[in-house]
């Protein structure tokens, strides 16, 4: 039983992790499957899950990213994220625990009201990139949704996100630009590809 236990630990050391968290109507999915069809295209062992939330607008939505050389479950335990993606800030706080020491936060930093807040029954958290770098975690936090509004549609926030990540991946440009064409429709693809270049190249 220990020795399963060391191997399972082995495939967890080699395992990456990225949780993707936002609210439904985002886009969410789409980047968990563009980033699933670039790793696989890799030859990664991939495992794409949606676990938890709604899919319909407003709803908190979050799915898994793992891969490596062989993955066993699709599940991200807490501590175990390298990489938070969240396309809103309570979203990305809601999930720091799951981020393991010296892990990275990407965020938007576009607040998106919850129901409590539009309902009144609670207030939007002050001041939250500052709290987030309270904890000593690494955030980068830059506003998505104007990079998506200059590339076109308010809609691509998820390929400025896929941009700014692209930063810290040794993938080309090309292997990224291939993951786009198979996941986005084609008359928004030249759309989405700016977008991505944005997020890629803002500072």
């Amino acid at each position: 039983m220990e020795d399963e236990r060391s191997a399972e630990m082995e495939k967890n050391m080699e395992t990456k992790n990225i949780m993707i968290v936002g609210v439904g109507g985002q886009g969410t999915l789409l980047a968990s499957k563009l980033l699933g069809r670039l790793l696989l295209g890799k030859g990664f062992d991939v495992k794409v899950s949606e676990v938890h939330g709604m899919s319909q607008r407003g709803g908190s939505v979050v799915t898994y990213v793992r891969w490596g050389d062989r993955v066993c479950s699709p599940i991200i335990d807490k501590g175990q994220a390298d990489c938070i993606l969240s396309f809103e800030l309570l979203e990305a706080a809601r999930y720091t625990e799951f981020l393991k020491p010296g892990g990275r936060v990407i965020v938007n930093s576009q607040q998106i009201n919850p129901m409590p807040v539009i309902a009144g029954m609670a207030a939007y958290p002050e001041k939250l990139e500052e709290k987030l770098g309270m904890l000593g975690i690494n955030v980068d936090a830059f506003d998505a949704l104007s990079l998506a509004e200059e590339a076109g549609s308010s809609k691509a926030v998820n390929l400025v996100l896929m941009g700014r990540l692209a930063r810290h991946f040794e993938f080309t440009d090309e292997e990224w630009m291939d993951a786009i064409a198979h996941s986005v429709p084609p008359k928004f693809l030249e759309l989405n590809k700016k977008a991505f270049a944005l997020g890629q190249s803002a500072s």
